[in-house]
């Protein structure tokens, strides 16, 4: 238990109230978003995915990428 209290009053120490303050709610705001990604339904889409049926559609920067000499031997 002490060893806690010394934790906490060196992080307390290094990175002042404020700080410690944002990095709580940052990291609060983390778990609540990583714990309802987890409660999403895997089969629907994500807001911002784009579904589509060509293959470069994820990567659009793949389908202008040029062949190298690499590529084509």
């Amino acid at each position: 238990m002490l060893d806690l209290l010394v934790i906490l009053a060196l992080l307390l120490l290094v990175f002042g109230t404020k700080k410690l303050r944002s990095i709580g709610s940052d990291l609060g705001a983390a778990v609540k978003g990583f714990k309802k990604a987890m409660a999403q339904d895997p089969s629907e889409p994500r807001p911002g995915q784009v579904k589509s049926d060509r293959p470069d559609a994820e990567f659009p920067e793949a389908a202008l990428r040029r062949p190298s000499e690499r590529d084509s031997a």
